[in-house]
């Protein structure tokens, strides 16, 4: 049973472009969109500083054009990341604010607020957006609000996962849950739908700065994810980026003048570029005109819907890769699936519209919830639902998947082998242990993974720890490794060595990027694709542990004290001699040889090791 949380609670879509807050009125048994002070139901994620004052949302971006390098947009695309990832070098490009590297190459982003240099950190910056929507909704109730569900991607990793929470403790809310975006916009699509057949629905959420998809059943009060998929890094943003990058050398063209180092100037051809898009979702053409661009100089062109498509082609089929992903991976038949369900702004581009209805056969889109408002919507009844004094909130059961395997890297350079602990697409929260046994005597190195490769080092490291293990323990020592997924998705790993009780665990909030730009995608096709070479690999890795156990069985028969007693010294010289040859091979760390030349020596070692343990008397097979 959810802890039940006193107060007033709101659901929050903290998106990249736009956010947007809501509330469970029980009076009226249902939700209401919160407007904000200019009327609108979403609110820019946008915040400005200037000489005398902070902006945010609305007021911020009207006065962006004038501002730039201290107009801040995209908070959520550096959230939990490093500087020196690639994604954010590339960003960097397009944003006219400037971003630093910070301790631990955290990414700090520099401005000037009432005449002094400020540095702000992406949590800060997203801190500012939530007060706005807690502002918001304190204004709509006439009360304080403590409590808010917040949304996130579905790919979001669990160190942007904390530091979304941290984002909310900042603005002086709790978090009393993180809820995967998809996930929220399915509740608003099935809070009218529930009966007691089993329905499934497809969520194509294409939002401002991340694209998620997920695979539903929905029966009863019962919410299940059977399958996600998606990218953190592509939506409408990318879309404008493109547009803008095609204007800006067509007016290099014609008047051999380059603004790509003009913040101002890109800010205004920006704006001209997102509502040429939006405009583009209903008109064939339309023109893009911005007054005095750059020194002067007036600039109109036209753009047309297929000029659009054209340019941004390799997004939308990117998208359409994912959702063929997320079919496979929930193993139910486009066929099978009741209803589309289109979310987020960046769903209204027709081509992305047409791309849909010709994968699902001409299978209807549904379109009737606002695809701005339903994820803030879905949020806001999860709230009702784990806060107390709500009495009409329907009692939904959420049950959501971790979307990639994880596990532990299981020895060492010969036998680096990703052991999975959470298969990918497991409900949680979950809690799982394995049991493993130490490669040698020394303390035990915990890698943490994520990923579908048979070896361990082909996966993302998400985070290691040392568990100190008894002095001198033998070869073979068991550890018990914990893996836990709470409710929010983040990662706990405890382990304990059972015959000491130490322990130690680590909960992963490294600032390592994730998977992004179709990487999770690729390395489930490489799972695919390389399948031959990981089956081949997990029998030689078994090999060659194997042949590890048997040097290290038969180096301490040797060294028994009545060895010489027992055997001849040429029987010794020989077994030695095996054992020069066995070493030998695994330092070729298994790749120099073909499987059947190290099997073969193996059956030839543990001959030798049979009659050896005999004839040692009571020698123990560790």
């Amino acid at each position: 049973m959810a802890k039940k949380h006193e107060g007033c609670a709101v659901g929050i879509d903290l998106g990249t472009t736009y956010s947007c807050v809501a509330i469970w009125l029980d009076e009226h048994n249902r939700v209401e969109i919160i407007h904000n002070d200019q009327g609108n139901r979403t609110t820019p994620s946008v915040v400005a500083f200037t000489h005398d004052q902070r902006l945010i949302g609305d007021a911020a971006k009207n006065q962006a054009a004038t501002n730039a390098q201290n107009t801040v947009f995209d908070a959520k695309r550096l959230i939990g990341r490093k500087f020196s990832d690639s994604i954010v070098q590339k960003d960097m490009m397009l944003w006219p604010f400037k971003v630093n590297a910070g301790v631990n190459d955290k990414p700090v982003i520099t401005l000037k607020y009432k005449g002094e240099e400020k540095q702000y950190f992406a949590e800060e910056i997203s801190s500012m957006i939530l007060t706005k929507m807690k502002d918001i909704a304190e204004a709509y109730t006439g009360s304080p609000v403590k409590n808010a569900v917040v949304t996130v991607p579905a790919y979001f990793n669990d160190s942007q996962r904390k530091a979304t929470i941290d984002a909310g403790s900042i603005a002086g809310l709790n978090v009393i849950r993180i809820i995967n975006e998809p996930t929220a916009a399915a509740i608003a699509y099935g809070l009218d739908k529930r009966s007691d057949g089993k329905r499934n629905i497809f969520v194509f959420d294409l939002g401002g700065g991340t694209f998620d998809v997920s695979i539903l059943s929905i029966k009863g009060d019962v919410f299940e994810v059977k399958a996600t998929a998606g990218n953190t890094h592509l939506g409408g943003e990318d879309f404008d980026n493109r547009m803008l990058n095609y204007f800006v050398e067509e007016f290099k063209k014609k008047n051999n003048v380059d603004i790509s180092g003009n913040p101002k100037s890109l800010r205004r051809l920006r704006t001209a570029c997102e509502r040429a898009k939006r405009t583009l979702s209903f008109a064939f053409a339309t023109t893009v005109e911005v007054d005095s661009l750059c020194m002067g100089i007036d600039f109109s062109s036209s753009i047309t819907r297929a000029k659009f498509e054209e340019i941004n082609m390799d997004f939308f089929n990117d998208c359409m890769a994912i959702v063929d992903s997320c079919l496979r991976d929930s193993k139910i038949c486009k066929s099978d699936i009741d209803d589309v369900v289109l979310v987020g702004g960046s769903s209204r581009i027709p081509k992305v519209q047409d791309l849909l209805l010709e994968f699902f056969k001409g299978k209807e889109l549904f379109m009737r919830i606002n695809p701005d408002e339903a994820v803030a919507y879905g949020a806001a009844v999860h709230a009702a639902i784990l806060s107390e004094g709500f009495k009409n909130v329907p009692n939904l059961v959420l049950q959501d998947v971790t979307p990639l395997s994880l596990g532990i890297g299981t020895g060492k350079d010969v036998n680096n082998v990703m052991s999975v602990v959470i298969p990918r697409n497991t409900t949680i929260p979950v809690k799982k242990t394995q049991i493993y046994h130490t490669s040698d005597c020394s303390d035990a190195l915990i890698n943490v993974y994520e990923g579908e490769r048979a070896r361990a080092p082909d996966n993302n490291l998400l985070g290691s720890f040392v568990l100190s293990c008894r002095p001198n323990a033998p070869r073979g020592t068991p550890l018990e490794v914990c893996f836990s997924i709470n409710e929010n998705g983040i990662l706990t790993v405890y382990a304990k060595e059972i015959s000491t009780g130490n322990t130690n665990e680590i909960t992963i909030t490294n600032d390592k990027e994730r998977l992004s730009r179709f990487e999770i995608q690729r390395k489930i096709e490489e799972a695919e694709k390389y399948h031959e070479e990981d089956v081949k690999f997990l029998k030689a890795a078994k090999v060659m542990s194997a042949l590890d156990s048997c040097v290290y069985n038969m180096k301490n028969a040797l060294k028994k004290k009545d060895v010489n007693l027992i055997l001849s010294p040429q029987e010794i010289e020989k077994i030695k001699n095996a054992i020069t040859f066995a070493m030998n091979l695994l330092d070729k760390n298994n790749q120099q040889e073909e499987i059947d030349v190290i099997e073969g020596h193996l059956n030839e070692l543990e001959s030798m090791l049979k009659p050896l343990i005999a004839k040692t008397n009571n020698f123990i097979f560790l």
